[in-house]
């Protein structure tokens, strides 16, 4: 053992008990206040959802026959349980996030920009 562990231990193992405990209770609450707030955050992102269960959480309240059309062209992450598809919510959630539509003014700009682009080229 290296000194600096020695001293250290001297330390800890001659301080009275009753002066420890406040120290320790302490530690362990701030422990235990920790520990619900990831657990839960796990539990909220590990839901899976059925068809119908996308279908209300989702804003615009598709169609089954809607939903199945995102499934068969790949546009929504989902899972396959047996026969019964499954959609995670961490991953529809980023699904929604991703399929924000342009402005008007950001359709602009790029239009814009691919016509600059387009004329770049013919001209050289």
């Amino acid at each position: 053992m290296d000194r600096q562990t020695e001293q250290i231990e001297q330390v800890f193992f001659n301080v009275p008990l009753p002066k420890l405990e406040p120290i320790f209770k302490r530690w362990v609450r701030e422990v235990l206040q920790e520990i619900p707030q990831t657990t839960q955050s796990t539990k909220e992102a590990d839901i899976y959802f059925d068809i119908d269960e996308f279908r209300e959480y989702h804003p615009d309240k598709p169609k089954k026959a809607t939903v199945y059309g995102w499934v068969h062209s790949r546009s929504v992450p989902c899972y396959r349980d047996q026969k019964k598809l499954r959609f995670l919510k961490s991953e529809i959630d980023a699904w929604l996030k991703q399929g924000r539509k342009k402005t008007y003014a950001e359709t602009a700009i790029e239009a814009d920009e691919y016509l600059a682009n387009k004329r770049r080229r013919i001209i050289l």
